[in-house]
């Protein structure tokens, strides 16, 4: 709720003007607010003059118990009884990041016969391993995960936890938030720490992609923020790295819930998995016929890659939205990555300029795809693709 310092207050209306629903009146000299009326847009606290105004949750949490806050938690996610690759990338992330706090590393692990995870998790540079087991783990129900990761949140009070934003973190981290009362920066691409007040600095695209903004959460804790998977990099672990793993029975209450599976599908993708490709060939808008994605295909199976697209491509209805790479799509980081008729919108570059080599064939030479590729091919791809499939089945043989 949005709080006015009566001490502070001097009456001065810059907050009644700066509100644009109408919810600050000044009177007898005050600012009183109508929490009916009031959305927390935070517009009136970022005007006044004075410091009398602030925002701080339901609960009343006080500046001062920041400081009760300790530790910096990634959630790992298993899949089956096999850990993502996003959650290796968070711990190389986060070993960095509490390091700089003089604090501890803690992954949490929740699932059913996932402990033989655990000692991985610590080789990547986990201190400790909160392992939650139970068979009603087994099916990922996210009423259960949430309410348990927040039960043990509210008892060890971690100053920053860290989620890959995968379809099982998007679906429960958010719920979790919301019961902490905290704030949660969601797509994040990059972390950093505020020394003078240990606060995360979570950077994520904002508009569409089309700048980057850093957001802080000064005032609550925990520090949440999920992570685009394959945007970070993964470390080395250290195989006889020692660590602690802390077994933990959840609640019978945390494990009631109001869904029930009945069958887990795996899906039948067709081609290689996108975001585990080691090459991607990409259909853009300059293929300008879907006919001509024919060729895009046939390159990427002489590679032994994956087909890529563009929102463009995948809008005109060439290729289903799984194959779609960008900020409205999946982010990938191959070894090899070529761009054929793409023009190199920030929203697509978002997503893939992780890869390790970049090959951009484009007729446009002022493509902004040419100023992140490694290597450019100027001209019209619908030419230049034959070739290369020409030349690539020769030295083949």
């Amino acid at each position: 709720m949005l709080r006015v310092d009566r001490k502070k207050c001097v009456g001065c209306g810059e907050c009644e003007e700066a509100c644009a629903f109408e919810a600050i009146c000044v009177k007898d000299n005050v600012a009183v607010v109508d929490p009916n009326v009031c959305t927390l847009c935070g517009a009136c606290v970022d005007t006044c003059p004075e410091g009398a105004l602030e925002i701080s949750s339901n609960s009343g949490e006080a500046d001062a118990d920041l400081d009760l806050w300790r530790g910096v938690w990634v959630v790992a996610e298993c899949r089956g009884r096999a850990l993502a690759p996003v959650s290796l990338e968070l711990l190389t992330q986060a070993r960095g990041l509490a390091d700089r706090l003089d604090t501890a590393l803690t992954a949490v692990l929740m699932g059913y016969e996932v402990g033989s995870e655990s000692q991985r998790l610590i080789s990547y540079g986990a201190d400790r391993v909160l392992l939650v087991e139970h068979p009603e783990l087994a099916a990922f129900i996210e009423e259960v995960y949430g309410n348990i990761l927040a039960d043990l949140v509210r008892k060890e009070r971690p100053e920053i936890i860290l989620a890959g934003a995968t379809a099982m973190g998007r679906s429960y981290i958010p719920r979790v938030a919301t019961l902490l009362e905290t704030g949660l920066t969601a797509d994040c691409t990059g972390l950093d720490i505020r020394e003078e007040d240990r606060a995360l600095l979570q950077t994520r695209p904002a508009f569409g992609g089309n700048l980057l903004a850093t957001i802080v959460c000064p005032r609550h804790r925990p520090q949440m923020a999920t992570v685009r998977p394959h945007v970070m990099k993964v470390g080395v672990p250290d195989l006889g790295r020692k660590g602690e793993v802390i077994s933990i029975s959840p609640k019978e209450e945390l494990l009631k819930h109001r869904s029930r599976v009945l069958e887990s599908v795996k899906e039948q993708a067709e081609g290689p998995n996108l975001t585990e490709a080691k090459v991607i060939v990409t259909a853009g808008r300059g293929l300008e016929a879907k006919e001509n994605l024919a060729l895009v295909r046939e390159l990427a199976d002489l590679l032994g890659g994956a087909l890529g697209a563009t929102r463009a491509v995948v809008d005109a209805g060439w290729v289903s939205d799984r194959s779609q790479i960008g900020q409205t799509g999946v982010t990938v980081s191959p070894k090899l990555y070529i761009g054929c008729g793409v023009s190199g919108a920030i929203q697509h570059i978002v997503g893939m300029q992780g890869a390790e080599i970049i090959v951009a064939i484009n007729r446009d030479a002022e493509a902004p795809i040419f100023n992140i590729a490694h290597y450019g091919v100027l001209g019209d791809v619908k030419e230049i693709l034959p070739l290369l499939i020409q030349r690539i089945k020769k030295e083949r043989g």
